[in-house]
């Protein structure tokens, strides 16, 4: 396609991917852009990254680069480094064959790449490429896109369709369900019937995946301003299982609480994205895991006979356990999640100085804000215990102390006496 019939303009590419493609040029290689850059400068949607894709190798890329770094095993890849802003660039892939070396290019029994770094050629590389509209490259030589698999048509028709036989790819890289997925809900597409179809068969094959590569994928998913439909699609084709084991049980109702607390969870998480706001992956795996959470601390209550304290302590220290064997969930998020559980526990403890201490803690308002939606589904005493804490926060030093003393008055009683140390006898030893 000449510049004329694809509309991509220099003055839409990152600065950066262009000393790129020229510099890889000027040293006598082939260099494109490619993938989901060009997709999506075609459809008139401004690419959070480019990539690059060319004939030389890592190490002739690295030689070219004093900014450059490779990185991976699976796939030998180059980062470009231009401060906080990195062009990854890959050397085009060949196909597999059963006399290539099991240094470069290996497969598990379920047909799985475990290492990939078999170059080839640029026709190659378009028929390894997972979706028809990954494999548009834009060549910055001659301005033009060369569309090796009907990219621009699978655009036209709004379709998300797998290059190749969909069984076989999807088991060379079962995270391309998770892809499927997200490219049809963030372009507002449909997964073609053909690409479809195997996908609630082989999803059991993400469990192959590992959790740490996972952790990422999640946050694509979820983190991406339309979590709340991407949760709904794989739900629909029982993604939601080999991801979170724990909470798939509790999803069978869509009118269930476990369901509605989710799905309000990823629309608030939704809009604040969509609004420039913050957000952390730790408030929505402690929404996520919620429930298995409360379920598991009642049944370790029972079985054990432990205090409700104990039992809780216990059960989030399973749960969050559980799901690290599946997704990796780092430290600095799964303290965060701790604190909010524990804080769902300290909330309805209002009495003293301990609503004064909670509004000081650095986790308040992210336990407040789960409370909060808590109450918005459940109702009940939830709910009055949320708009409490909704009034309270905001009220000044006078109504803060009317509200505890109506608080008090409303529950029948004082503050509980403080327990006084008993003096030790005289001749004892810690006396």
């Amino acid at each position: 396609m000449p510049r004329a019939e694809h509309g991509i303009s220099r003055e839409d590419i990152s600065d950066n991917a262009l000393k790129v493609l020229y510099r890889l040029n000027n040293a006598g290689f082939e260099s494109y852009l490619v993938g989901g850059c060009v997709r999506d400068l075609m459809l008139g949607i401004v690419p959070k990254d480019f990539d690059v894709v060319t004939n030389a190798t890592p190490e002739q890329i690295k030689g070219l680069f004093k900014n450059c770094r490779l990185i991976g095993r699976r796939f030998r890849l180059a980062h470009i480094v231009f401060g906080r802003d990195i062009i990854e660039v890959a050397t085009f892939r060949g196909h597999h064959s059963d006399g290539d070396n099991q240094t470069l290019g290996k497969a598990s029994e379920d047909g799985q790449l475990l290492r990939d770094n078999v170059f080839g050629s640029i026709e190659e590389d378009a028929e390894r490429r997972d979706f028809t509209f990954n494999a548009m490259y834009y060549n910055v030589a001659d301005f033009t896109v060369t569309d090796f698999a009907n990219g621009r048509d699978a655009i036209e028709k709004g379709e998300v369709a797998l290059i190749g036989d969909p069984e076989v790819r999807f088991r060379e890289d079962p995270v391309r369900m998770l892809r499927a997925v997200r490219f049809a809900v963030k372009l507002n597409m449909v997964i073609a019937p053909a690409t479809a179809a195997p996908i609630k068969t082989l999803s059991g094959l993400l469990t192959n995946i590992p959790p740490a590569r996972l952790f990422e994928e999640t946050l694509k998913l979820f983190l991406s301003g339309q979590g709340k439909a991407t949760f709904l699609k794989l739900r629909e084709y029982g993604l939601i299982e080999p991801l979170f084991p724990q909470v798939s049980p509790l999803l069978q109702d869509e009118n269930s609480k476990e369901m509605q607390f989710i799905l309000r969870v990823l629309e608030n998480t939704d809009d604040r994205i969509n609004n420039n706001q913050r957000v952390t992956p730790a408030f929505l795996y402690a929404a996520l895991l919620w429930y298995p959470l409360e379920e598991h601390a009642q049944k370790v209550q029972a079985e054990a006979g432990l205090n409700n304290h104990d039992a809780f302590n216990i059960a989030a220290g399973d749960v969050i356990h559980r799901q690290t064997q599946r997704i990796m969930i780092p430290k600095r998020f799964s303290a965060v999640i701790r604190d909010i559980w524990i804080l769902q526990q300290r909330l309805p403890r209002r009495f003293g100085r301990r609503a004064f201490q909670m509004l000081s803690h650095p986790k308040f308002r992210a336990g407040y804000d789960f409370l909060l939606v808590r109450g918005q589904v459940e109702g009940g005493n939830l709910l009055e215990l949320a708009d409490w804490w909704t009034e309270f926060q905001s009220a000044d030093n006078n109504q803060q102390k009317r509200m505890l003393t109506a608080l008090r008055k409303k529950e029948g009683g004082k503050d509980a006496p403080r327990r006084r140390k008993t003096p030790k006898a005289k001749g004892s030893p810690d006396a």
